[in-house]
């Protein structure tokens, strides 16, 4: 029997792998990683991501094409593109609605005042040049779901960049989708390789207390 991770430890455990062993993942592991994948947050619960995924030999090698030759695609049995979804803001979201009140989380006066703040809240992004960003953020959630769960599992991933989207949307059938953008491409399969962790600067660097540039003194804290 596998010995399951934490989420801690999944997160101290996973390491960025090109190199697979050609072993394919099992149905159940996939659509576990996928179903995870959809839990993710998302701003205003718009769900404003999709998951597009490759796991045939002309697919991935498509993929190869798109990423300037790089080993994950050829290597990888599956390889998950993340597409951010910034205009999906304007279609109907009354099925979204409708399951909240089933699970009994929203009642219909939330559901009126959420509708109309999120409408006003993407109108605001729009004004300002920024749904794609926003959307993109929320894809990088789900692909980062999705690196601790195949870590939990035992499996290794990438979070590859270096891709060229008009490529990438032309594998995926999206090259004529303007309203889509590639947020970012994700291989899993079994390890070739096994990396070690190259360490993280210490947390005085990176953590601030209050304003940037002022340390967190764990020390301090009661």
């Amino acid at each position: 029997m596998m010995n399951t991770l934490s989420v801690a430890e999944a997160i101290r455990h996973r390491r960025t792998v090109r190199h697979y062993l050609p072993e394919p993942l099992q149905p159940s592991q996939l659509s576990e990683l996928l179903a995870l994948a959809v839990q993710a947050p998302t701003s205003w619960n718009l769900q404003d991501r999709s998951i597009v995924v490759i796991d045939t030999a002309e697919g991935r090698q498509g993929l190869v094409w798109a990423t300037g030759g790089q080993p994950q695609p050829q290597e990888a049995p599956v390889v998950l593109v993340f597409v951010a979804e910034p205009e999906s803001w304007r279609e109907d979201h009354s099925d979204v609605y409708d399951q909240a009140r089933r699970n009994g989380a929203w009642n219909e006066e939330f559901i009126a005042m959420f509708s109309a703040a999120s409408q006003a809240f993407q109108q605001d992004l729009q004004a300002r040049g920024l749904l794609r960003e926003y959307a993109v953020k929320d894809a990088m959630i789900a692909a980062t779901y999705v690196m601790l769960a195949a870590t939990e599992m035992g499996l290794a991933t990438s979070p590859m960049n270096g891709w060229d989207e008009a490529k990438v949307k032309k594998i995926i059938g999206i090259d004529d989708r303007d309203d889509l953008a590639i947020a970012l491409l994700v291989s899993i399969g079994h390890p070739a390789e096994e990396r070690r962790h190259p360490g993280r600067r210490p947390m005085e660097r990176t953590i601030f207390h209050h304003q940037h540039g002022t340390p967190w003194n764990t020390t301090a804290q009661g």
